[in-house]
């Protein structure tokens, strides 16, 4: 069934566009992740153009991770002040995303500057997950126990100033680090379509030492909001926000999280960080093997205004 999509301008199967939905819905579940670094890319190699993908795709991630953050808050498993000084940075790192969001469609490079920032993030964190996950499948079949990363050790960030004590995660810490991975956040999120917890989670708990009880809802509290603020300043200012096709994502997504949600129970958790790694390794070299395929057409008319 065909359904004509007025802001990417296309008509696309309903069915397909719901079983992508699904589909991320459930490697969301599975792998306790947002998706979007999955679903922006699927769009795009559906014919929907990187722009209306990823203003469209801020919509579908602001509303997944709603339910989550409220979930957590309700079981005092975030940390609010963490939280807020995250969002400070992740404001403006949003604004600063869709400012240069702007800026690459304005001058006519903002699909190639989509593509290649897939290609660097996802294959140098695709690859790293995967070698990760080998050498814990690795040690496990020898029969050695997983190495344990040391969470309460200090390093150079924890003796830098302007420090104040967040009571709900136990550490005592300054704000500058904290105010800048929310901009680093917020940004990659305006420009890529991404919640950023696959890349927040491991900076918390690994160079902040903030424990893992309430990492993963204080991610989803800073995704929430940016995704929000990217969802909104897109439609204000690009007008490329598709809220039909963020519906249809969206009822696929709830749908395939529930049965992700179960699978991922049953898998070991090496075996799913190999899994996951390798996913997005693919989903990278996908986009870098794209970029060096030569057009059909070399050059292309874009409409930027109508003179009076």
């Amino acid at each position: 069934m065909q359904l004509y999509l007025p802001i990417a301008d296309l008509p696309v199967n309903v069915l397909l566009i719901l079983m992508m939905g699904a589909a991320v819905g459930f490697i969301s579940g599975m792998f306790g992740i947002g998706g979007g670094f999955l679903m922006t890319p699927l769009l795009i190699f559906t014919g929907i153009s990187p722009a209306v993908a990823v203003a469209s795709v801020t919509s579908h991630m602001a509303a997944s991770s709603f339910s989550g953050a409220l979930s957590y808050w309700r079981r005092r498993a975030l940390d609010p002040l963490l939280a807020l000084i995250l969002l400070c940075g992740g404001v403006l790192g949003t604004l600063l995303g869709v400012w240069f969001f702007t800026l690459m469609r304005s001058i006519g490079q903002l699909d190639l500057m989509i593509a290649l920032s897939y290609v660097a993030l996802l294959t140098t964190v695709g690859g790293l997950m995967v070698w990760e996950g080998m050498r814990a499948i690795m040690r496990a079949n020898r029969g050695q126990p997983p190495m344990v990363k040391r969470t309460g050790s200090r390093t150079w960030i924890h003796a830098m100033p302007f420090k104040i004590r967040f009571k709900r995660s136990k550490i005592y810490l300054s704000v500058i680090p904290v105010v800048a991975i929310g901009l680093l956040i917020g940004f990659i999120g305006a420009v890529m379509g991404v919640g950023g917890g696959f890349i927040l989670v491991p900076i918390l708990i690994y160079l902040l030492r903030v424990p893992t009880s309430t990492v993963i809802g204080t991610s989803m509290v800073l995704t929430l909001f940016t995704m929000l603020i990217a969802t909104v300043l897109h439609a204000v200012t690009n007008h490329l926000v598709d809220a039909v096709l963020a519906l249809i994502l969206m009822i696929g997504g709830v749908t395939g999280a529930q049965f992700g949600a179960r699978a991922g129970q049953r898998i070991r958790s090496e075996q799913l960080r190999l899994l996951l790694g390798l996913l997005i390794l693919a989903v990278g070299v996908r986009f870098g093997v794209e970029l060096g395929i030569r057009p059909d057409e070399l050059f292309t008319i874009r409409e930027t205004g109508v003179s009076g």
